[in-house]
């Protein structure tokens, strides 16, 4: 528990001022971020040979233009266009040519590449957000905070029923209620005062957003039970990786760009 709260307070040193300063720092911030993120997922199946180095060097260059593309709305402003990402991504699927005996197989290279897209959509949903707006990234990253956290105090209290056991034995469908509103509560303060006067379509959205990063807390718990690990890395003492802390913001982020008109 120390070496949590430990690790805990220095991420919070170390990442509070990079997004509260946001424009480049917290772009490269995020990118650094999305590149380990990928690294842990592309190191997941430990029954698979490990990603040769060049498929791996293409797809975090790929990750990358995906990460850093900026939009005014409609189209991209800055960064790689998606004609140069797909290049990439089939340069990965072309690269399986040039390796024998399953060193680098068809389908290593599209779960390389859905790797890719999961990650660089969601981070660069990120980057996108705190660009526009610092309050609607906390807003954002404070449901996700309040579901999770009143989600796991309210399933110690008051949990009776399992949710999902074979996935996640200890999530109760009593501490997911609790923990979506007591974040849509939270979360709707937070928007109303700092960000604009709340209405029920955006109160609506809170409540899906908060169902859906406790869907993909459950995505990635998944993951881990399906590979038989307890965490993504040891990247964060206490945490786990990258991974472990950002389950939920990646569907948030997410959830994010799909119910956009919401909010």
């Amino acid at each position: 528990m120390k070496q949590r709260i430990i690790s805990a307070i220095i991420m919070l040193i170390i990442v509070v001022p990079i997004i509260w300063y946001g424009d480049t720092i917290f772009r490269i911030g995020v990118g650094i971020v999305g590149v380990l993120a990928l690294k842990e997922l592309l190191d997941l199946d430990k029954s698979h040979k490990k990603i040769p180095v060049f498929a791996s060097l293409i797809a975090e260059i790929a990750l990358l233009f995906i990460i850093l593309a900026e939009y005014d709305g409609y189209s991209i402003m800055y960064g790689i266009t998606y004609k140069g990402v797909g290049i990439l991504l089939l340069a990965l699927l072309s690269l399986t040519l040039f390796y024998k005996d399953d060193k680098f197989r068809a389908t290593d290279a599209i779960f390389v590449i859905g790797s890719v897209l999961l990650i660089g959509a969601s981070f660069n949903a990120m980057i996108l957000v705190r660009m526009f707006s610092l309050y609607k990234f906390i807003f954002l990253i404070l449901i996700f905070v309040l579901t999770d956290t009143f989600a796991f105090l309210g399933g110690l209290k008051f949990g009776k029923h399992k949710l999902i056991p074979h996935v996640s034995p200890k999530k109760t469908i009593e501490g997911s209620l609790i923990g979506s509103v007591v974040g849509t509560i939270g979360a709707s303060l937070f928007y109303h005062y700092l960000i604009a006067p709340i209405s029920f379509k955006v109160v609506l959205g809170i409540i899906l957003l908060s169902i859906i990063g406790q869907i993909g807390d459950l995505i990635f718990s998944k993951l881990k039970r399906e590979n038989d690990i307890k965490d993504y890395s040891n990247l964060i003492p206490g945490h786990g990786g990258i991974l472990d802390r950002l389950d939920s913001t990646i569907a948030i982020m997410l959830g994010y760009l799909i119910f956009y008109g919401l909010f």
